[in-house]
């Protein structure tokens, strides 16, 4: 029988805009690779402006790691290469030609290949970035043994899409991505699902894993609190994760020989007219999605979930390991005495506003931060949101200080940014908890790998 896991510890934020379950096709003429989305890369070019690709043809690799490649999404021509401060590259901007030229990699059997033969197959198409690491949240090395690897098949953010929708009708090419993953590790796969999952069709009858079912509140569905609860990270141990859509991704590389980077996007938030889903290819625009699809014009684009997800623009591009854009309303005003108003319409963790009267209410939450910076103090705030075993105020403060021994000792090695969102939404401090755990996390790799 499966195992279920309990998680008391958490929160589920009750905001209006989820997606419906229908899905649109969409083409974009503008894509984008963002080496921004990949901590710890430093890009180096293979090619220039007005170079030609094909859809996995390489365009920069890492110049810490050399085989971990990042190719083109489609086919076309580079039309830009925008920089950023001290000219950091944000973006590789491609113009997709509408031809859907592939590169050919090998079309084979995972279970007839060696690891080695897997590995430079993903590390060639572009496909490996998709696999991160745990300790430090970045891309997994290709020399690494990891314990296990994890796949979260459920997200429980903030109207976050149905995964077990977006994987339906796709059980061959998942199971192919497993089969393939299964020859990169001597340890289990662990494909973690709700415990009233009922997608028999692609996950409960998934081979070569560990099936565990959650149940809980948000943060369940990601995988740092999955890793906790079923395989903690201790020092000198690895532990990979991926997403179910780059392991469908993965399938596909080998059915057919080609990077084949369709995926399906859940368009969510209060903003939007019609959310639902769409079909696309990853490193679209967003542009259109939104165009006509709006309730007002002062709004936040975000690239991912509102609590974990990258702020971006309309005409911005979707993130290398996100399947949801949210738009919300801007929260750019001040507000007389709002802590003096009754708060019907106000979500609050505490009873500090009359809106806990109205359970089950969905809200249209903004961006306002509703005060500033204040000191970081003890409420006992965190605990109640923070599932796993470890002290999340000691932790932050031991990064504050740079005390790279006590963060060791206090957790470090199994926490991502994600796992502390909770914590800042909660903080009454306003304090930029994941940016710090991000700092931290960048400090101790630094240090230790």
């Amino acid at each position: 029988m499966d195992k279920i896991i309990k998680i008391k510890n958490g929160l589920n934020i009750p905001l209006k805009g989820m997606a419906e379950k229908t899905i649109t096709n969409v083409e974009s003429s503008n894509y984008a690779i963002k080496p921004t989305d990949f901590t710890g890369v430093f890009p180096k070019l293979m090619l220039k402006e007005d170079g030609k690709v094909k859809a996995g043809t390489a365009i920069f690799y890492d110049k810490y790691n050399e085989k971990v490649k990042f190719t083109s999404p489609v086919s076309g021509t580079i039309t830009a290469i925008n920089r950023g401060p001290k000219r950091v590259i944000e973006e590789i901007v491609i113009e997709s030609d509408g031809n859907f030229e592939y590169e050919q990699f090998q079309q084979a059997n995972p279970n007839d290949l060696d690891a080695e033969t897997i590995k430079q197959q993903l590390l060639e198409s572009g496909l490996w970035p998709a696999i991160r690491r745990r300790p430090f949240e970045v891309i997994a090395r290709p020399e690494d043994k990891p314990k296990a690897i994890f796949i979260s098949g459920f997200d429980t953010h903030p109207l976050a899409p149905d995964i077990s929708f977006i994987a339906h009708g796709k059980g061959n090419e998942f199971q192919t991505g497993l089969d393939a993953l299964k020859k990169l590790t001597e340890g289990t796969i662990h494909l973690n699902i709700l415990a009233n999952e009922k997608n028999t069709g692609v996950f409960t009858n998934a081979k070569n894993v560990q099936i565990n079912r959650f149940k809980g509140p948000h943060p369940a569905g990601n995988v740092g609190t999955q890793i906790n609860k079923i395989d903690p990270v201790n020092k000198d141990e690895v532990v990979w994760h991926i997403n179910v859509q780059d392991v469908i991704m993965i399938g596909r590389l080998f059915l057919n020989g080609r990077y084949d980077a369709t995926k399906i996007v859940a368009l969510t938030g209060s903003e939007v007219k019609n959310p639902h889903y769409y079909k696309l290819i990853h490193g679209s625009s967003i542009e259109p999605m939104v165009t006509d699809n709006l309730k007002q014009e002062n709004v936040r684009f975000i690239s991912g979930n509102p609590l974990t997800g990258t702020k971006t623009y309309k005409q911005g591009f979707i993130g290398y390991y996100d399947h949801q854009i949210t738009v919300i309303p801007e929260g750019d005003y001040y507000e007389f005495i709002g802590w003096a108003t009754p708060g019907f319409n106000k979500f609050s963790t505490s009873r500090s506003f009359f809106s806990w009267l109205q359970p089950g209410k969905k809200y249209r939450i903004d961006t306002n931060l509703k005060g500033g910076p204040r000191a970081l103090v003890m409420t006992g705030q965190f605990e109640k949101v923070f599932p796993f075993d470890i002290y999340p105020m000691q932790l932050l403060k031991s990064i504050i200080i740079e005390d790279i021994e006590l963060m060791e000792n206090l957790g470090i090695y199994e926490i991502g940014p994600e796992d502390f969102a909770l914590c800042e939404f909660v903080d009454t401090s306003k304090t930029e908890i994941q940016s710090i755990v991000h700092n931290g996390l960048e400090m101790a790799r630094k240090e230790l790998m």
